[in-house]
């Protein structure tokens, strides 16, 4: 088990919180360049595929734990200290409704100490796939709100990401997540339809040590 940082917007931030986020996908860099098939023990599976998990570039895997990092601020009182050389605090986090800009400045979530994230992800699953793959039910674990009439919904022929509902068009999972990775990845980036690794997690709302403690002594009153 190897526990990492991971880095997530605000609104991403709000979909762990609330449940509905369980998935997450990150591009492959850099982006594979075999093609073809190639065999693997008894199976037969993609080149590019294998090309990436001989490469060693996905680092993650299941049973990992992943710190989660998101834009914060401390107490003005420590504005002028750098994120190393600032002690253990209270800290603000920008994605939460209560938070106010005034006072200390916001910073990064690449700079989120160890000991201020909120958050930790279980690692339970490790994919490698191309992007546009993503399924209905994943695009919803990754955070994509379900119409409630969605299951009764038939698919709109004129648009495949499109499905109507009580003769109203509304917007899939998969349309819905493929607006949300051009917005965070730029115009274009879904078309491209990288390589990505999709990760599966569970979702812990406890600072990584805080979850270790809390397992341990659950652990010894056992």
């Amino acid at each position: 088990m190897t526990d990492r940082p991971i880095l997530f917007s605000a609104p991403m931030v709000r979909a762990l919180l609330n449940g509905t986020k369980s998935q997450t996908r990150r591009i492959i860099k850099p982006q594979p360049t075999a093609y073809g098939l190639v065999p693997l023990g008894d199976a037969v599976i993609n080149a590019a595929e294998w090309q990436i998990r001989q490469s060693g570039h996905i680092r993650i895997a299941a049973g990992d734990r992943l710190w989660v990092r998101e834009s914060w601020k401390p107490h003005s009182t420590f504005d002028h200290l750098s994120p190393r050389n600032m002690p253990e605090s209270t800290v603000f986090y920008l994605a939460d409704d209560k938070y106010s800009p005034s006072g200390s400045r916001g910073r990064p979530g690449i700079h989120m100490p160890r000991w201020a994230s909120r958050l930790t992800l279980s690692v339970t699953d490790v994919r490698v796939e191309r992007l546009q793959d993503i399924s209905e039910a994943d695009a919803v674990a990754e955070g994509a709100p379900l119409d409630p009439d969605h299951r009764d919904a038939t698919q709109d022929d004129s648009n495949p990401h499109m499905v109507r509902v009580n003769a109203w068009t509304r917007i899939s999972p998969v349309a819905w997540y493929h607006r949300l990775w051009n917005e965070i990845n730029g115009p274009g980036s879904w078309d491209a339809n990288p390589w990505v690794v999709a990760y599966t997690f569970t979702v812990h709302p406890h600072n990584i040590d805080e979850l270790e403690r809390k397992q341990g002594a659950s652990d010894a009153k056992q």
